[in-house]
């Protein structure tokens, strides 16, 4: 049963930022009757278990200490703030499933739907200030004997289940919880006298807004200078991620073997997509299904993407046919519970066997894919993946005769005629975003050495859209991207998604073998 909600009278009200905890609570006021007599709240209150449950450590407690170190000593001196995020209106009275802010999620180890409105607040120890120490500020469970109990839409336990204790959930994360109604006087402390107070921008309107009036009334400089300090923040908390710590490493393997389950669904299920009438969305709700059963959701939307649709990059509409006779490129990644995802793309044969024209396109995007993996190692510098991968694309094209020149002419910044067949990059960092460390510096980030632990893709391609007249017409409407995921070792790269094959000939047996068994498989238990 979807939450209610009172639609706003309010004609100025930003539906960008979600409804208030105000409006939440109200949901279906205008429609529904609740009692009120002391009779009822006596009633409702009456022989409920009180058992609370043993709450049991999370793995990733053990990593979050020396993230928040890490945060403090980029950020000295520094009260720094992190809210989850609030609820997203999808539709008048509905919202969109809540997905926390990353950063929040990162340093809190609070994942999947735990809590809209919460904060999570990290300051130098008044001890030991190179060390960090973190509060976490939410709503606790309310007693059976409250209102809030059986009315509040937003919070209440008959609407949207049991609620945490403080207690409870310190004991889950290992860091201390206070109510949520402290939130304000604890950002006050000592501001401006001792410490900054900064918060991760754009997250929560109500909480940064809070952050703003606390720095004004204590002296902070606001307008550029406090913008400024607030997308620093951003910066250093996308930094952090670039490397990896062994849990979120291994959280990205199950990310992983969860989306090759889904890849295989798919493929189960392809005779299926070609008889139904928009069989992209078959493939698209066939993954769904996995990532749902075996993970939180997909980390992004999913590309279904069969015949010319794959020469559109971002195709996520999904509504077209899937032909036999055609080529089906399907990017997708399972995100986990953790909220680490997966980023995949398999191009592949919807009659189970390449023409060999389609076997030439692919195989030259191997190629690509294969020369990158070969000089990936740490102290090479990540835009030199792309570079990498580039020479082979424009070897390729000019042996086609598609280039108005040699590929070494088109290699050169002055050229660059065979980006109109590649438009975008070749590798993207990846963890609890699809394009993770986003707000990175460049210097950081595309100038950076490869680091072991560092976690990102390999994805070139070839897009022959169906009007393109600069090439042959058995190129047109042929797109081809194969994409893994990478984690840099010692002494090179690991590829995580190795176990979904990319080779043209073992893509074709694995098709075969899953296309002669049953469509439906018994699901997967990941552990964790």
């Amino acid at each position: 049963m979807n939450q209610e909600r009172t639609p706003s009278t309010d004609p100025t009200t930003d539906p960008s930022t979600g409804p208030s905890p105000e409006e939440l609570a109200s949901r279906g006021d205008a429609r529904s009757q609740r009692p009120t007599n002391e009779a009822f709240r006596a009633f409702i209150a009456e022989d409920w278990d009180e058992e609370v449950p043993r709450p049991e450590r999370r793995e990733v407690a053990d990593f979050t200490p020396a993230r928040h170190d890490a945060l403090v000593g980029a950020i000295p001196a520094t009260r720094l703030v992190l809210p989850a995020g609030v609820f997203k209106v999808r539709s008048n009275d509905t919202d969109y499933p809540f997905r926390p802010d990353t950063a929040f999620a990162y340093y809190g180890g609070l994942v999947a739907d735990e809590e809209p409105d919460s904060v999570l607040v990290v300051e130098p120890s008044a001890e030991d200030p190179s060390r960090g120490e973190a509060t976490y500020f939410f709503r606790p469970r309310a007693g059976f004997d409250t209102t809030e109990f059986y009315a509040d839409a937003r919070y209440g336990e008959l609407w949207v289940g049991r609620r945490p204790t403080l207690e409870e959930t310190e004991q889950r994360i290992g860091i201390p919880c206070r109510h949520i109604d402290t939130l304000r006087d604890h950002l006050a402390k000592d501001v401006g006298a001792q410490l900054s107070l900064s918060v991760m921008p754009a997250v929560d309107p109500g909480v940064e807004e809070m952050v703003r009036e606390i720095r004004s009334e204590n002296g902070l400089p606001g307008g550029e200078e406090e913008t400024q300090e607030f997308d620093r923040f951003a910066e250093v908390a996308s930094e952090q991620r670039l490397v990896k710590d062994p849990y979120e490493v291994a959280q990205m393997r199950r990310a992983v073997a969860a989306t090759i389950d889904g890849f295989a669904d798919v493929v189960r299920n392809l005779p299926a997509a070609v008889a139904h009438a928009r069989g992209e969305r078959v493939i698209e709700g066939v993954f769904q299904r996995t990532a749902r059963g075996d993970g939180n959701g997909v980390g992004y939307d999913t590309i279904a993407a069969a015949g010319d649709h794959a020469c559109t990059l971002h195709w996520v509409r999904n509504d077209g046919r899937v032909r036999e006779g055609e080529l089906v490129l399907i990017d997708a990644g399972v995100e986990v519970d953790s909220l680490y995802t997966a980023d995949i793309t398999r191009t592949l044969p919807i009659s189970g066997t390449f023409t060999d024209v389609q076997r030439r396109v692919y195989s030259a995007v191997l190629e690509a894919a294969d020369a990158v993996f070969a000089v990936a190692r740490p102290g090479l510098r990540f835009g030199d993946l792309h570079a990498t991968a580039m020479q082979v694309i424009a070897r390729h094209l000019e042996q086609w005769g598609l280039l108005p020149g040699t590929a070494e002419e088109s290699l050169a910044p002055e050229g660059q005629f065979h980006r109109r067949w590649m438009v975008h990059g070749t590798s993207h960092h990846l963890g609890m975003d699809v394009h993770d460390c986003a707000k990175a510096r460049k210097e950081m980030y595309l100038d950076a050495l490869l680091e072991p632990g560092m976690v990102f893709t390999i994805e070139p391609g070839l897009y022959f859209k169906s009007e393109d007249r600069k090439i042959p017409a058995e190129l047109r409407g042929i797109g081809v991207r194969i994409e893994d995921d990478v984690l840099v070792t010692e002494d090179g790269v690991e590829n995580l998604s190795a176990a979904l094959p990319r080779d043209p000939d073992a893509v074709e047996a694995w098709m075969a073998s899953l296309l002669t068994g049953s469509p439906e498989r018994s699901g997967t238990t990941l552990e964790g």
